[in-house]
């Protein structure tokens, strides 16, 4: 490590511990020659290995570049896609591995647009899943209100609304 004041090699390491995100460390350093101070943050630097097997780094802007086309013509914000970034780094960097196949970067963008917005999701997940027809469509939206529906049941706290359907209430049967 250089100090950033006088750019000699020799560091020494006074303090190490994880950055409050939980993805980095934090180093307090002590320069060997000219002894001044300074903080280093280290992250890991994660990798893609493509279908081809070629490798590369992971960039944010790239992963979101493809998910901003599923959402041209959304109500989303510039923001909502960064918060966006930020969930599938935050999701990728905490499963504790440094290389990802494409395949799993794709489904760490899947869940969070999901949440996001729908029809980016559908759009999305058409061009990543590789659908080939309508029906493919149509199960992945038979997946979104099965989804919906057990996100309402759980706020409510009841039965999925699925089940609420299907299940005769005591007054219909009696």
């Amino acid at each position: 490590m250089h100090c950033p004041y006088c750019r000699h090699t020799d560091t020494k390491v006074l303090d190490s511990r994880v950055a409050e995100d939980g993805c980095s460390i934090r180093r307090r350093r002590c320069c060997q020659s000219c002894e001044q101070r300074f903080t280093t943050l280290e992250l890991m630097q994660m990798t893609v290995v493509k279908r081809s097997g070629a490798t590369e780094a992971f960039d944010r802007d790239k992963a979101i570049a493809g998910v901003r086309k599923a959402c041209k013509g959304r109500p989303l914000t510039e923001d909502d896609l960064a918060r966006l970034g930020q969930a599938v780094e935050e999701t990728l960097r905490g499963a504790g591995q440094a290389e990802f196949a494409s395949h799993e970067v794709g489904m760490a963008i899947l869940e969070p647009l999901r949440e996001l917005d729908e029809v980016a999701y559908l759009r999305f997940a058409a061009v990543y899943k590789q659908f080939e027809s309508a029906e493919d469509f149509e199960i992945e939206i038979a997946s979104l209100r099965k989804h919906r529906a057990e996100q309402l049941a759980a706020l409510i706290d009841g039965p999925t609304l699925e089940s609420a359907v299907l299940e005769p209430t005591s007054a219909e049967s009696g």
